[in-house]
């Protein structure tokens, strides 16, 4: 199994370099990793092009112009793109447990997707990672500063108790999925534009289509940068696709990846 590491990012350099340190540091390495940029000036770019060189494994950059808010379409591109057979997904303000990668591959399983959580990190705690007075490899379960603790909490035996609990929620920031299963519903919906629900309307066409959720609790662990919150005035826009998704039971959205494939 080819894997394919997708970070998505826009004008956050130092979080995105946070993030590649801690993608460099796992135990066991993607094949590839792509950064799924939505319309980054130039230093995200020269950011990418520096670390590439001397990256374990090939990084590349998958960029668009910048139109406003466009996670749907810059994830379509770069799933295009992967060469991998699964694709795992993060964000580009996450730092990531070493082992997290490995997790996410142990459970992989054909006819399921998998959504995992995430630790968020307070505003202090966030700044020193920041500023370079927190090391990130002082992150842990004791770590100050944590909100849903119990997110850092990494255990196998759970994992798998866990793993097959019904949920219907999901969080793009920390998800997996092969790519045959992406291509059948046609990825994420780019009619879903600015900030919310693009996941969930997502997941629900996965869902329709017959492939199962697990959830990758006790594994997968991703420390979240604490941020100011993006606008949410497309919200109510996005959450009517997400409802009528639902209730047609849709599986294939009309506008999605297949535009670059």
């Amino acid at each position: 199994m080819k894997t394919t590491l997708i970070i998505s990012t826009y004008n956050w350099e130092r979080a995105l370099s946070l993030c590649l340190e801690s993608v460099a540091r796992q135990q066991r390495m993607p094949d590839e990793v792509l950064i799924a940029d939505d319309g980054s000036r130039e230093p995200t770019r020269l950011l990418v092009e520096s670390i590439a060189s001397t990256f374990p494994v090939p990084l590349r950059h998958i960029w668009h112009e910048d139109l406003g808010f466009r996670l749907s379409a810059i994830r379509n591109r770069a799933m295009a793109a992967a060469e991998g057979d699964y694709l795992i997904q993060i964000d580009g303000d996450l730092i990531l447990h070493p082992q997290f990668i490995e997790d996410h591959i142990s459970a992989a399983e054909r006819g399921f997707f998998v959504v995992g959580s995430r630790v968020v990190l307070g505003e202090k705690i966030s700044a020193g990672l920041l500023d370079g007075s927190v090391s990130p490899q002082e992150l842990g379960t004791f770590s100050p500063d944590l909100r849903n603790r119990s997110n850092s909490v990494r255990c196998r035996m759970l994992s798998r108790l866990f793993r097959l609990r019904r949920g219907h929620g999901a969080r793009g920031c920390n998800m997996a999925f092969w790519r045959d299963d992406v291509k059948m519903v046609n990825g994420y919906d780019e009619m879903m534009t600015g900030w919310g629900h693009e996941d969930s309307e997502f997941a629900e066409r996965l869902r329709n289509a017959g492939i199962r959720q697990h959830s990758l609790k006790f594994g997968g662990i991703a420390y979240h940068l604490h941020h100011g919150q993006s606008s949410r005035e497309h919200e109510n826009v996005n959450l009517d696709i997400l409802r009528n998704t639902v209730e047609s039971r849709k599986v294939r959205c009309e506008n999605g990846i297949d535009a670059y494939l």
